[in-house]
């Protein structure tokens, strides 16, 4: 008889100060029978400040196939196991959907155990709207890459969000500035930790006050999303929505493709109402 499959636990963690995690996430570490960190070193840490002594394996985005089908192995077996990542939420921007998905496919649950994440936690920070958000993770980190990343979203109406290494941060709000053109942003550094500072204006003071102060410690950035004023069927009003995004950096015929899904008005009706405009312009 097979023994029944054990749980697979999405634990978060602190994203900076030790205090920041629940009482049940601490049970649960205590009571599994094995934890899969990102970084055991980083796990060793809270572990040991919680006096929790339960196993730990190591499980990264570099981990091969073979500890992988540890893992689903010993989870088959019936044992319970932890997978936290340095810090924040599992799942994001790590091996996590990995480990979700073999469960998924094997038919082995999985349960969250919410807790801290810096993307949610500098957005309501930053003091820009949240209705709607998106998350970028990493923006790529050669230029032209990263251009094209930032072309991709420069129509999203709500708030961008995306993480940051000091050592690029100045070049990325320059491409930001470039392709998103001067909107109002949140520089989030050290977020929960004793040197914690948000850094608020528009992408040109952010660029400005980064050139004089050195940037140190991970950020976390929040960036105003596309003002839209139009509504569906308004061809004119969607026109000028597609003059803030060429005026932000995006060639005319991705600005109109972009609006026209959006708004749901008719391509070619909004590509001659914005050349009727532009050579109105003009004139």
């Amino acid at each position: 008889m097979n023994p029944t499959p054990g749980i697979l636990y999405l634990i978060g963690t602190p994203i900076g100060n030790l205090e920041d995690i629940t009482l049940r996430a601490l049970r649960a570490l205590r009571d599994v029978d094995l934890i899969a960190a990102e970084d055991t070193r980083v796990t060793r840490v809270l572990l040991q400040h919680y006096k929790i002594e339960t196993r730990m394996i190591s499980y990264h985005e570099h981990s091969g196939l073979r500890r992988l089908e540890e893992i689903m192995a010993a989870l088959r077996s019936g044992k319970d196991i932890a997978f936290v990542s340095d810090a924040g939420m599992p799942g994001i921007s790590d091996p996590g959907a990995k480990l979700v998905g073999a469960c998924a496919d094997a038919g082995i649950s999985a349960v969250v155990v919410p807790g801290p994440a810096a993307a949610s936690a500098a957005l309501a920070l930053s003091g820009l709207p949240a209705k709607e958000f998106l998350f970028l993770g990493f923006l790529p980190s050669r230029g032209g890459p990263r251009r094209e990343a930032l072309r991709r979203v420069v129509g999203q109406p709500g708030a961008l969000i995306l993480f940051e290494a000091p050592h690029r941060l100045r070049e990325s709000l320059e491409a930001m500035a470039q392709v998103l053109g001067d909107r109002r942003a949140a520089c989030c550094r050290e977020l929960t930790k004793h040197f914690e500072e948000v850094v608020r204006g528009t992408i040109s003071e952010l660029m400005t006050h980064f050139s004089q102060v050195e940037p140190r410690g991970e950020f976390t950035i929040v960036i105003e999303g596309v003002k839209t004023r139009s509504v569906p069927g308004d061809v004119d009003a969607a026109g000028e929505e597609v003059a803030e995004l060429i005026a932000a950096g995006l060639s005319p015929s991705r600005a109109v493709t972009h609006v026209a899904k959006a708004r749901r008005v008719s391509k070619s009706a909004l590509y001659r109402a914005v050349v009727t405009q532009r050579r109105g312009d003009e004139a």
